[in-house]
C-alpha cells in the first residue's frame, strides 16, 4: 500500500505539471529537445543489442512466443475486470477523440524505390481516421499521459491482404513520439505487469531512456490535429526494403488549452477537433523513411530513431480531412466496431519487428474480445457509411 501511495502521488504530481506545461514547453523543446534526445539516443545506441547488418532483416527473440501469451492475457485480464459486457473499450489507444471521414491520396511521380504497393501508382481512396489516446484508460485528456495516436483505414484498396477478416483495406497506426513506449515485446510484457499491479509509472523510473524519449514528447496536447504520429516500427517497401513513416499536419496550429492552470473540460482534445474541422479541411502528409544502413536503422528495436542524416523523409501521400462534423453519438459508436490492425495490408507492407509481430495477435484477440462482449460483430467498412 505504501508503494501504491508513492506511486499515485507521482502520478498527482504529473497531472498538476499537465496544467502549467504549456507556458514552458514551446521554449523547452525549442532548447532543449533535440540535444537531449541526441544524448539519450547515443546511450540507447552504445548498448543496445546489435542486429544483423541486413536489410529489412528480422531476429525472432528466443522467448517471443510465451512473451505475447503472457501480454495478451495480461491485457485480457485488465479489460474484464476495469469494463462490462457492453461496454468494453480497447486495451490500448483507448479513448476515442475522434472518428473522422477523409480521403487518401497518393502522389503521381514518386521515386521508383517508393513506388511499391499502395504506392506505386498515384490513387484517390475513402478513408477513416480515428484519433484517439494511448490507454488503457480513458481520463479526462488533462489528466492523461500527453501521448496522442491515429488510426488510420484506407479503403477500396485491390489486391490480396495478409488478414483474411477484411479484404479492402490497409491500416496504418501511429503515435504522437518517434519512438514506441518499449523497445521490443520483452519490455513490453514488463510494462503490462507494471500496469496489472497499478504501477505502470515505475516500470519507466526503471527504464530512464525509454522515460526521457517518450517524455521530450508526450506533453499537454493542444489538439489531435495538431500532432505529428509517428510509426516507431517498420514495415515492408516492397521486397527487401524497409521503411518507417510519419504523418505530418500540413498547416499546425496550436489551439489555446481553455481554464489553465485549472482543469480544462474532460473532452477539451474532442472539441479542439471539432472546431477545426467546422472552420475548413485539415491535411496530413505522409512521409516514408526507407531504411539504408541496417545497423544504424535497427528492426527489432523500437527505442531507436532511424537518423534522417542517413535516410530523409519524403512525402508519398496526403490524408485530406474535409470541413465536417463528426461528433454524433452515432460516429462516436462506429469505432466500436472498426479494428484497426497494421496486419490489415497488402504483402508489399508487411509489418516487421518483434512489436509488430506481436500486434497481429494483440490487436486480432482483443479486437475480438472487446466486439464479443459488446454484441458489436466486425465491420469491414467501405466509406459509404452514414451518421
Amino acid at each position: 500500500m505504501i508503494v501504491k501511495r508513492i506511486h499515485d502521488s507521482l502520478v498527482g504530481l504529473l497531472h498538476l505539471e499537465r496544467r502549467v506545461d504549456p507556458f514552458f514547453r514551446p521554449a523547452f523543446d525549442a532548447l532543449l529537445q533535440a540535444p537531449l534526445a541526441w544524448f539519450t539516443q547515443a546511450l540507447i545506441n552504445r548498448y543496445r543489442e546489435q542486429e544483423p547488418d541486413l536489410p529489412a532483416h528480422e531476429t525472432e527473440l528466443p522467448d517471443e512466443e510465451a512473451l505475447l501469451n503472457e501480454i495478451v492475457a495480461a491485457m485480457a485480464a485488465y479489460m474484464r475486470t476495469h469494463y462490462r459486457p457492453g461496454d468494453f473499450q480497447r486495451a490500448g489507444n483507448t479513448k476515442t477523440h475522434g472518428v473522422v471521414r477523409g480521403r487518401f491520396v497518393v502522389h503521381d511521380g514518386l521515386p521508383a524505390e517508393f513506388r511499391h504497393g499502395l504506392f506505386a501508382a498515384a490513387g484517390n481512396y475513402p478513408a477513416w481516421a480515428r484519433f484517439a489516446g494511448p490507454g488503457p484508460d480513458s481520463p479526462p485528456d488533462i489528466d492523461d499521459v500527453g501521448v496522442l495516436s491515429i488510426g488510420l483505414k484506407v479503403m477500396g484498396v485491390p489486391g490480396a491482404k495478409l488478414l483474411e477478416d477484411e479484404r479492402f483495406t490497409q491500416d496504418f497506426t501511429g503515435i504522437s513520439t518517434p519512438t514506441f513506449t518499449t523497445p521490443n515485446v520483452r519490455e513490453n510484457a514488463k510494462l503490462q505487469r507494471a500496469i496489472g499491479r497499478g504501477l505502470p509509472l515505475f516500470y519507466f523510473l526503471a527504464h530512464p531512456g525509454d522515460a526521457i524519449m517518450q517524455g521530450l514528447w508526450a506533453r499537454t496536447q493542444t489538439s489531435p490535429l495538431e500532432s505529428a504520429y509517428w510509426s516507431c516500427v517498420p514495415y515492408l517497401l516492397g521486397e527487401g526494403q524497409a521503411m518507417r513513416y510519419m504523418f505530418r499536419p500540413r498547416n499546425p496550429g496550436r489551439t489555446p488549452v481553455p481554464d489553465l492552470p485549472g482543469r480544462p473540460p474532460d473532452n477539451y482534445l474532442r472539441q479542439a477537433m471539432e472546431a477545426t474541422l467546422a472552420r475548413g479541411a485539415v491535411n496530413f502528409d505522409l512521409l516514408l523513411q526507407r531504411q539504408t544502413h541496417p545497423a544504424r536503422m535497427p528492426i527489432e528495436n523500437a527505442s531507436v530513431i532511424w537518423p534522417e542524416h542517413l535516410s530523409r523523409y519524403v512525402a508519398v501521400a496526403t490524408l485530406e480531412l474535409p470541413r465536417q462534423s463528426f461528433a454524433s453519438p452515432a460516429q462516436l459508436n462506429f469505432a466500436d466496431v472498426l479494428s484497426i490492425n497494421p496486419w490489415h495490408c497488402l504483402p508489399a507492407h508487411r509489418p516487421l519487428g518483434n512489436q509488430n509481430r506481436a500486434r497481429r495477435r494483440i490487436y486480432l484477440e482483443l479486437s475480438r474480445l472487446r466486439q464479443t462482449m459488446n454484441d458489436s460483430p466486425h465491420v469491414e467498412p467501405t466509406g459509404e457509411e452514414q451518421f
